[in-house]
């Protein structure tokens, strides 16, 4: 209950303190001539007089809804900001917990890919959208920075502040290019610590790369210096960016499908490496003729082999006998479910059983897929073939990639009082929209109010401050599960990153290209376009590429925020490139 008494608390405070005022400065007369009824001598410019935009002001300001407080001071103002950023950083939280209650009664599909991402997203998207809306085209023209400030600030946040502390927080061992888990004995060694992701996290930065398509369509007309086509230019980076946000959705309801899918071949395909290793030492590496063809004589003398009771065929139970004995220590699966697929390889009649000439053949298409995979070659002073090593190697490498059985199992677990849970789930983020509706406009105002006020562009204030007020409850989140120290952590936070980044570029983007285009508002905002740009495709393309991150590319996320900060100041207020 903290939390909500705090709330309380500043309401109360900044109810009762922070009404529009006027108020008259005591100052020195013009003349000598003048008459001064303060009992105040001539005096030149007084030094109080600095304080002035601090404490007071003589314009009156425009209370949100007929009744919220606002103030026109400095420090009224930048209390508000305070106030409204704690009601905002609630509204996530809120929606941040009744998404995990959710899913945790419906599990993943959904619920995990349509629904979560599109909650996580909201407090930006609410912002963003009262911050086109309010007043005259004129007025939004001039409060639609705002938007753009937290739309920009807020995926530059995530992918360097963030993601650099998560790469430090998380950091393991690193041992044959891969993190070990819960292993931290080398301190902050730059190259020799580090974190590692699976497969999965790299397409996920890669589609966040790719989501950035929106804004180099916008971007065009100001790129050739054409003022024709802007108009147009936004609707198509509308269209393509509510396409991008569908199919992203559509994505991450069957990506939990695609990966068991993904993982049970990978799987198959270590039972296959797994077999044919030991079906080589069985036959002391003369598996191959001398001309690398499967050598047909030795593979049907394994067939006598592993025929125990000499009836001329292989029933399910022997080849399950088989796999048992091989020991696949590196993978846990299923046996059953291994000698299924095994048996629907081989048994090409269908009597569920192998004969010998389906075991001839089995062996010998497994032989030239391994082939294929792993190359040929020759190994020195032994005339055998080393391929199947090589394919054995790879197929671990390939499932490691793709994670655990943990990660990729989306199963419900059983859980107690599931309609209560539900009640409350649903009840937190209703309040938690509720909440982000009704102070994303006042929020929006008051940071208008004080860049007025201490002449700051509102871009800078709503770049540096607001996305600590929509993000901090993810931002902190996903720093305290990298610290569990796990490949399989480190790739759920990484991808949780990359996808909030992803909905900033497809869902809040398509918001604030709808004001624009619906208001006929001037998109002007080149520079902002460019941080973005940069800041994606590096970080993109940096996390696309490789599954390990040692300790120093930390230093990369954290060097590109005040460089995106410094880029923006430099191209608007020094080269007026807008």
């Amino acid at each position: 209950m903290a939390p909500q008494r705090l709330l309380l608390l500043f309401i109360f405070l900044f109810y009762f303190s922070s009404f529009p005022s006027t108020a008259r400065f005591i100052t020195g007369p013009s003349s000598p001539t003048d008459l001064v009824s303060d009992g105040i001598s001539t005096v030149k410019n007084p030094p109080f007089l600095s304080l002035k935009p601090l404490f007071s002001a003589e314009e009156s300001c425009e209370q949100t809804y007929g009744f919220l407080p606002c103030t026109t001071t400095v420090l009224g103002n930048l209390f508000l900001i305070i106030v409204y950023g704690y009601l905002m950083f609630l509204a996530a939280t809120y929606l941040s917990n009744g998404s995990e209650l959710l899913l945790e009664i419906l599990g993943p599909g959904i619920v995990g890919g349509l629904f979560l991402p599109v909650l996580g997203a909201l407090p930006d998207a609410m912002l963003i959208l009262v911050s086109g809306l309010s007043g005259t085209a004129e007025t939004a023209q001039d409060q639609v920075s705002v938007g753009m400030g937290l739309l920009a600030g807020s995926t530059v946040m995530l992918l360097t502040v963030i993601w650099g502390s998560c790469v430090v927080v998380g950091r393991c061992d690193i041992r044959d290019s891969v993190a070990v888990d819960g292993t931290i004995t080398k301190g902050f060694h730059l190259t020799e610590t580090g974190v590692s992701t699976d497969i999965w996290t790299c397409y996920a930065a890669s589609i966040m790369a790719i989501s950035v398509i929106p804004f180099v369509i916008v971007q065009l007309p100001q790129f050739l210096n054409s003022t024709s086509g802007r108009h147009l230019a936004v609707l198509i980076a509308l269209i393509i960016s509510v396409s991008m946000l569908v199919s992203y959705c559509v994505y991450q309801v069957f990506q939990p499908w695609i990966q068991r899918r993904r993982l049970a071949f990978a799987k198959h395909k270590h039972v296959i490496s797994g077999i044919l290793r030991h079906l080589k030492k069985q036959a002391f590496g003369k598996l191959l003729t001398e001309d690398g063809e499967p050598n047909t004589e030795i593979i049907r003398k394994l067939f006598e082999t592993i025929d125990e009771n000499r009836d001329g065929h292989l029933s399910p139970s022997e080849l399950k006998a088989l796999i048992i004995g091989i020991r696949f220590e590196e993978i846990d699966f299923d046996k059953d479910d291994a000698v299924m697929k095994v048996m629907a390889d081989f048994d090409t009649s269908l009597d569920s059983y192998i004969q010998e000439e389906e075991f001839v053949k089995g062996i010998t298409k497994w032989i030239n897929e391994a082939k294929q995979t792993g190359g040929a070659y020759l190994e020195p002073n032994a005339g055998t073939f080393k391929f199947i090593d090589q394919f054995h190697q790879q197929t671990k490498r390939e499932h490691a990639l793709l994670g655990s059985e943990e990660q990729s199992d989306e199963v419900v677990e059983h859980v107690e009082n599931p309609r209560w849970i539900s009640f409350k789930a649903v009840l937190m983020l209703l309040l938690g929209t509720l909440i982000a509706a009704a102070f994303a406009d006042p929020l929006v105002d008051t940071v208008d109010n004080f860049s007025t006020a201490t002449s700051i562009p509102s871009f800078f204030i709503s770049f540096i401050a607001l996305p600590l007020a929509t993000n901090s409850s993810e931002a902190v989140s996903a720093i305290i599960f990298a610290t569990r120290k796990k490949k399989r952590t480190a790739s759920l936070t990484f991808s949780e990153l990359y996808g909030a980044v992803t909905m900033n570029n497809v869902l809040c983007l398509s918001v604030f290209l709808a004001l624009v285009y619906v208001r006929g508002l001037t998109w002007d905002f080149s520079s902002e376009v460019l941080v973005i740009l940069i800041v994606c495709i590096v970080m993109g393309a940096f996390a696309s590429f490789r599954t390990t991150f040692p300790l120093w590319t930390c230093s990369i996320a954290y060097l590109l925020y005040p460089f995106s900060l410094a880029l923006v100041y430099v191209l608007d207020y020094v080269f007026g490139w807008s």
